[in-house]
């Protein structure tokens, strides 16, 4: 086994022959440990007819393994006093568990499980597209999550990106199990599994169980190379009569996860509309009084990235809120944050990164992510030290990089009652 080790953070990481990394972060003063197994591929691999297959599979997994039945898998942490879930991204898969040090062995089991002993029955594919359908149907009841799919699809227009991580009711519909045991055994690979963990343990007791579960496992041939995403700036209107409000998502591309400009990204969002302190919560809804919900976000991935805005508000105030949202990104072209709001906003920024790190689970998600996208680990003084040393001609770049009117993406959903908007009203 190839290992090294990182004083700074404690993190230890450990390489089985087949590839599978292990990377554990002891945290000695708490009595929990969180697990992951994490799976470096998401929806946004999948071909089209093959839509929503990751996140069909992530549910399939816990319907029964070789080893424990559905209501086996339910219980065995819960019994415990502990969490077990999952979860689907556009670029990547993750089993976690959270229980109490004593009980990591018995986690690190099911995890592995899961994982490796799927039993996808043609019974349990039935039961669970009906499942999945309706969580479909619930999302599209909600209009806030459906304008952001909306937008996205015509954002990424053309790309795994811009399909949704639950598939359609076609695509689901569709699945086979053929289909998804090719796509499980290209996917759930050595090459693309980490396992991490942080809490109450020692990186012997992880890379002990990871080498007694995984190292049967043999590598695989790699998967196609992605395709780099376009971005689109398309204006959608979408009219849905029964909604009270008009939900409307206007972006821009942004920079992906590893770029070297990404914390400047993250305090331009921040002040922008990142908290209530931030511009667009203070102007349009405690100045104007036009939403109750107003933000904005940064969706950075392995190649691209999108900063985004979000507000619900009535059909007759939707064109004031859009020329809002505007001024504020030609303000932030045009003059220069104050030390006093750029101070804001690093605080901010450190602050929300000290408190995520104090659960075990954040921790555990941290190594994940930090080995997946940037293959080395950042101690919090180098990452407060980027935060610092951001400055507001960097911020005012970026916003004269990012804001412009013929890459402005919006989606307006509601109804609309006519309302219409074009490219010439988005000057910023």
């Amino acid at each position: 086994m190839q290992k090294t080790t990182s004083q700074p953070r404690e993190i230890e990481t450990t390489t089985l022959p087949n590839g599978v990394r292990v990377l554990s972060e002891t945290m000695p003063h708490v009595r929990s440990v969180s697990v992951g197994l994490w799976v470096g591929i998401g929806s946004r691999r999948e071909t089209p007819e093959q839509n929503g297959l990751s996140h069909f599979i992530e549910h399939m997994v816990f319907k029964g393994t070789s080893k424990r039945s559905a209501e086996d898998i339910a219980r065995s942490v819960d019994s415990i006093g502990g969490n077990l879930d999952a979860f689907t991204s556009k670029e990547l898969v993750c089993f976690n568990s959270k229980v109490l040090d004593e009980h990591l062995a018995l986690s690190f089991d099911v995890l592995s499980d899961l994982v490796l002993n799927p039993l996808f029955r043609e019974e349990d594919m039935v039961k669970e597209k009906g499942v999945i359908l309706e969580e479909l149907k619930m999302d599209e009841d909600s209009p806030d999550y459906l304008v952001h799919e909306i937008f996205s699809s015509n954002f990424w227009k053309d790309h795994p990106l811009g399909k949704p991580i639950l598939g359609t009711r076609e695509t689901v519909k569709r699945f086979d199990r053929a289909m998804m045991e090719g796509y499980y055994r290209d996917a759930y690979s050595p090459a693309n599994l980490v396992i991490t963990a942080a809490g109450n343990l020692t990186h012997k007791m992880l890379a002990d169980l990871a080498g007694d579960y995984f190292s049967d496992m043999k590598p695989r041939s790699p998967m196609a190379a992605e395709r780099a995403p376009q971005t689109h700036a398309r204006i959608a209107l979408r009219n849905k009569k029964s909604l009270e409000q008009v939900h409307l998502c206007m972006g821009v591309p942004s920079y992906p996860v590893p770029h070297e400009d990404r914390f400047t990204c993250y305090v331009m969002n921040t002040l922008l509309g990142g908290g209530m302190s931030s511009r667009l919560f203070q102007n349009i809804r405690e100045r104007q009084g036009l939403a109750y919900a107003v933000f904005s976000e940064l969706n950075p991935y392995r190649d691209t990235g999108c900063l985004s805005v979000y507000a619900g508000t009535s059909i007759e105030s939707a064109r004031q809120v859009i020329a809002s949202i505007l001024r504020e990104f030609q303000q932030l072209k045009q003059e220069r944050i104050t030390d006093e709001e750029l101070r804001r906003a690093k605080d901010h920024l450190k602050g929300s990164l000290m408190l995520s790190l104090e659960s075990t689970s954040s921790r555990m998600s941290n190594l994940a992510r930090q080995e997946m996208y940037f293959h080395r680990f950042f101690t919090l003084d180098e990452l407060v030290e980027s935060i610092e040393a951001v400055t507001a001609d960097d911020v005012q770049r970026i916003a004269q990089t990012f804001f412009d009117q013929r890459h402005i993406g919006l989606t307006v959903l509601g109804n609309l009652n006519g309302f219409k908007i074009g490219r010439e009203d988005l000057v910023c």
